[in-house]
């Protein structure tokens, strides 16, 4: 039996938790982002509808200056966007375990698989792995064996601490783990995969067994710093991350873009040639309103600002981007989403955008 365990490299802790107690890298920054947004919009529209003075209120103006509530610059994710993941992909609730009637109908707590840990702005799992209870928690070198018998007292110490426990009700299993190095492939970094044999025995860590035999020991990994890189980084890399890259003179928002980047880079590879493409597309002239086969398309642009062009249908939605580059006048990358939860519309770089259905949207920026 294999236990997968993430290690932490920026404040993305939330991320890793999740994947953790599912035991494969089943969400992203990505994604995350993604759910985040949307709860952030739905959030919105209620204040809008809801408000005495709708989107003039000063509820309203307060909540949109204070930026989003489910994800910080940092990239530290609310329980919200947690329990969303978990739900869109497994149908898994996770209820506090000390919300009243969520422990009703669970005999004991060693009848439940896992368990999600938050403190501030950390997050930590805790999984039932072929009969063991493992602390998944990313800042750790390793997995740390929990015995049943002090379960109930870990939890009860974590609370004492703190810390919200959150859990997966027994009702619903979690995702099997693997079981061996062939069964793990495209589930998660080499590095990241641990043989239970060899945590259970007590081997030391250099000893200890990953799908990449271990060698990939990291000054970085586990660190627990932020994307914004305010704890010190350590002295043997002095700042630099992969790539040869200085992070000491970026922005939050930099840092966010770079970890977003990188996570998208890692599990959807084929963005690239499409972000290629995208670029080699030059902006043409906006159509006159004589033209057939034109669509009409309003902006709220990365900066601020507001604009309504014309495309031709036919146009490929890379031609929607190429406008608000230029527009901005910005070589950053930036995200646009349409539709209503808004949606991230990258993937539809390809299609026309009579086919993307963006003929009368407003599309944000961001």
């Amino acid at each position: 039996m294999l236990i997968y365990h993430e290690r932490q490299e920026a404040l993305l802790c939330g991320q890793h938790a999740l994947n953790n107690l599912v035991q494969s890298n089943t969400f992203d920054v990505s994604s995350l982002s993604e759910i985040a947004h949307q709860l952030d919009e739905v959030e919105l529209a209620y204040m809008a509808q809801n408000d005495e003075g709708g989107t003039s209120s000063k509820e309203y103006l307060e909540r949109v200056r204070e930026g989003s509530g489910n994800v910080d610059p940092s990239g530290n994710f609310s329980i919200q966007v947690l329990r969303a993941a978990l739900q869109n992909m497994y149908q898994l609730s996770l209820p506090n375990i000390r919300q009243q009637g969520a422990m009703d109908n669970v005999r004991d707590i060693t009848d439940i698989e896992g368990f999600i840990c938050n403190k501030q702005s950390h997050w930590f799992a805790i999984r039932k792995i072929n009969g063991r209870y493992w602390n998944l928690n990313s800042t750790s070198s390793a997995p740390t064996q929990i015995s049943h018998f002090r379960l109930a007292v870990e939890i009860e110490s974590f609370q004492n601490d703190g810390y919200h426990v959150f859990f997966v009700h027994p009702e619903v299993a979690l995702p099997a783990p693997c079981k061996s190095f062939e069964e793990s492939e495209g589930r998660g970094m080499p590095q990241y995969w641990w043989k239970e044999e060899d945590l259970a025995s007590g081997l030391s860590h250099d000893k200890s067994t990953t799908a990449a035999t271990n060698h990939w020991r990291s000054t970085n990994v586990g660190a627990g710093m932020r994307l914004d890189g305010k704890p010190a980084l350590s002295s043997a890399n002095n700042g630099i991350i992969n790539g040869g890259q200085s992070t000491s003179h970026m922005t939050e928002e930099e840092m966010l873009q770079m970890a977003l980047a990188a996570s998208m880079e890692q599990n959807f590879p084929e963005m690239k040639e499409t972000e290629t493409q995208e670029e080699q597309i030059q902006l043409t002239p906006e159509p006159s309103t004589s033209d057939a086969g034109t669509v009409r398309i309003q902006f709220r642009l990365p900066d601020g600002t507001r604009a309504i062009r014309r495309f031709y249908g036919k146009d490929p939605v890379g031609m929607v981007y190429a406008f608000v580059r230029d527009r901005c006048n910005t070589d950053k990358s930036f995200e646009l989403r349409a539709g209503f939860p808004p949606k991230d519309i990258s993937s539809q770089k390809p299609l026309t955008i009579e086919d993307a259905n963006l003929n009368g949207e407003s599309i944000q920026g961001r």
